[in-house]
């Protein structure tokens, strides 16, 4: 099973960079690259402030896939 998520779909719907989500999350621009093509799940912590930067359910972002 891998884990995919949604949250490239996100910032670009919100016109956010990728700098500016890392930023305010404090983690590297490359860090968010990575989780978001799925080369790195991030922490339990660092999923939930992605979720609460979002404002949305950890599971609108996350999930499994198959």
């Amino acid at each position: 099973m891998a884990v995919v998520n949604q949250i490239k779909r996100l910032r670009e719907q919100g016109n956010i960079k990728q700098k500016d989500v890392a930023d305010a999350l404090g983690v590297s621009r490359q860090t968010m690259t990575a989780i978001e093509t799925g080369k790195y799940n991030p922490s339990l912590e660092l999923t939930l402030k992605i979720a609460k930067y979002f404002k949305k359910p950890v599971e609108k972002i996350f999930s499994l896939e198959e």
